[in-house]
């Protein structure tokens, strides 16, 4: 059984107590830390929290408390982080780890001088689908992969500090931008080392300071590209979608929004829906396992499984501190309107991975460029002289 300080008690907060106090059943949330009295007053009545405060050393300090869990806005994780160091206890943060890579490398640093275990809470590279695509892509099914594609758009988050670009440190690239940029990274390669990004970004709609709308493409050292597509303009609720392109295979991904569950409703009696409906009237998309669809209860399972093993989970903070050294090189390309790199200055991945070519010889004089059956029963091939380059096509009856 794990006890656990949740800090925050707001949307992700609530999230989080569902499935820790849910799917494994065993674990246990023995205080709550929230900035407001009446909100800690009631998640601790919601769910039989015995201990409530509203200072966040108490609740990380308390003597029960063996692992803190960190979903608070982004300009707080810093300081819970230092603190968990502090008094030695395990932490697991929510997305994204750093308002920037300088925030999350202090954090990295700080918790393996501490000795802690250190989760980063990454929930769509756990989602059931994402999971079994990964064991497919990492099985060869797709062979090399060449391209990966990540899309995350809603009509804006819940609460009041996202819309404050210095408490959250941006806007939906910061947002959104770190899952999207995590699921490419996982199915290109965690150790193959990401190069320079290129990224649009702009504020289309929301009256804030920070972007609501951004694509960027991030290269990689092997050659692969990255995508990512995000938006806090997009109406239509939560939308989750990602495209995996390989040598050999491709695998498309929806894992929200349009699940197979459709519903027709008045809306006399519907009330919630799905994370992010923007109705409850007309056709709805439910969702029929929410915490398991979006990846928290996988997530929650492999932090505390690895835990209790003595070994890393399977996201940590080092995979935090990668992300926010992406999306830093994405705000910069924004800016300049140009191609920036991506500054690690702790890399643990391989190095000086040379860009793969593909050629298929077809015999001694040609490479194979293209294999195709017509429609009228002939089988063409194009093909490429090894010499001259001359491309051509040859029909076999």
């Amino acid at each position: 059984m794990a006890k656990i300080a949740m800090l925050g008690s707001g949307f992700i907060g609530r999230f989080y107590a569902d499935s820790l106090q849910g799917q494994r059943s065993r674990d246990k949330i023995v205080s709550i830390y929230s900035r407001r009295e009446e909100s800690a007053r009631k998640f601790a009545e919601d769910y039989q929290v015995a201990h409530w405060t509203t200072d966040l050393e108490t609740a990380i300090a308390h003597p029960e408390t063996e692992v803190v869990c960190v979903s608070l806005p982004n300009n707080l994780h810093e300081t819970a982080v230092l603190l968990c160091c502090k008094h030695k206890k395990a932490v697991i943060c929510t997305k994204p780890l750093g308002r920037n890579a300088a925030e999350a490398k202090r954090m990295l640093e700080a918790v393996e001088k501490a000795g802690i275990f250190h989760g980063y809470l990454e929930d769509l590279v756990y989602t059931p689908k994402f999971l079994k695509a990964l064991e497919s892509v990492q099985n060869g099914a797709l062979g090399r992969i060449l391209w990966a594609k990540s899309r995350e758009t809603h009509p804006g988050p819940h609460s009041e500090w996202f819309w404050d670009k210095e408490q959250a440190g941006g806007g939906c690239i910061l947002d959104l931008g770190c899952h999207c940029v995590e699921i490419a990274r996982s199915f290109i390669g965690k150790d193959i080392k990401p190069l320079e990004v290129m990224c649009w970004a702009d504020t289309q709609v929301k009256p804030i300071d920070a972007e609501d709308h951004a694509i960027g493409l991030v290269k990689y050292e092997n050659g692969a590209i990255g995508q990512f597509e995000v938006s806090w303009t997009f109406r239509g609720g939560l939308d989750l979608r990602d495209e995996v392109m390989g040598t050999e295979g491709t695998i498309w991904l929806n894992s929200f929004l349009r699940t197979g569950f459709d519903m027709f409703t008045t809306g006399k009696g519907a009330d919630y829906v799905a994370e992010k409906a923007e109705s409850n009237s007309g056709w709805l998309f439910p969702v029929g396992d929410e915490l398991n669809e979006l990846g928290y209860n996988h997530m929650f399972t492999d932090m505390f499984n690895a835990m209790e093993a003595g070994k890393a989970a399977r996201e940590t903070f080092y995979d935090g501190y990668v992300v926010n050294a992406i999306l830093d090189a994405a705000y910069k390309s924004a800016s300049s309107k140009q191609w920036e790199p991506v500054q690690l200055e702790v890399w643990r991945g391989q190095e000086g991975i040379s860009k793969v070519k593909t050629q298929q010889d077809y015999d001694a004089q040609y490479y194979l460029v293209k294999e195709e059956m017509t429609h009228f029963g002939a089988k063409k091939l194009i093909l490429k002289d090894k010499v001259s380059g001359q491309i051509i096509e040859k029909t076999i009856s």
